[in-house]
Formats: C-alpha cells, structure tokens, sequence
C-alpha cells in the first residue's frame, strides 16, 4: 500500500508542476476603472477624477437580431454601431473630453446572445474606444 501511495503522489506533483495555472482567457477583458457602485467596495484613490459614461445598452427583440442603443442612437448593425460611436467619439473629443478619460459600458438585456455582445465589443474597441467593459443584465 506505501509503494501505491508514493507512485499516486509523484504522478500528482508531477502534473502540477507540468500543469499551466494560467489557462487561456476564455472570457473578454473588462479594464473598466473604479466606479462609484459596485461589490468590491474599495474606495477610489484621492484625486480620483471618474471617467465619462457611455453606456451602450443591448436588447434582442428575436434571435435573429440585436439593437444597440448609445445615447441618442439605435441601431441593429454592428458597422452602423460602429460609425455612430467614431462620430460621438469625435464629438466628445470637441467638447474637450479624451478618448482616454471615456468610459463604455455595455449592458446586456436578459436574452441577448453572446456573438451580438462580442460584435458591440468590437464596434465600441474599433471606434478607437481606450476602456471599454461589461455591465450586468438589466
């Protein structure tokens, strides 16, 4: 029985060390900085300047189909998404707010499917948008 448990341990060790503990991203980056809500509770740093929000919130009235909403824009395509957030961004940079200090929030409907979030992604990271990240399912 000692013998088994010795060869059981070496195999184990032997995995975790040849193991990867960084595993692939299966998931899309969310480098959205600190908010005012949110569950970590850890308060912003002093002089903590937020970010101006920009919140595209998507709905899917059938399967086949999403709609875009950003202010005072819909839309039901990712490259007319896509156009309409270069153009907002170029108005904002005219009013004097950064690209940088620009804050994307894409809020989810409850039955949206994940291939329209990753399109809306890409729009909103395509109209040269610096932070961009998730919010949960309204």
């Amino acid at each position: 029985m000692t013998p088994l448990v010795d060869v059981v341990m070496v195999i184990l060790i032997f995995l975790m060390l040849a193991g990867s503990f960084a595993g692939a991203e299966h998931y899309l980056v969310s480098n959205v900085p600190f908010t005012d809500k949110g569950a970590g509770g850890e308060p912003p740093p002093p002089g903590f300047v937020p970010d101006e929000p920009l919140e595209i919130r998507v709905d899917s009235p059938n399967p086949d189909q999403f709609i875009a909403r950003a202010g005072q824009i819909t839309v039901e395509n990712a490259d007319k998404l896509r156009v309409l957030l270069e153009k907002m961004r170029d108005q904002l940079e005219l009013a004097g707010t950064k690209r940088e200090k620009v804050q994307v929030v894409i809020s989810p409907g409850r039955n949206v499917k994940y291939k329209f979030l990753v399109e809306v992604y890409q729009a909103s990271l395509q109209a040269d948008f610096k932070k961009v990240g998730f919010a949960p399912a309204h």
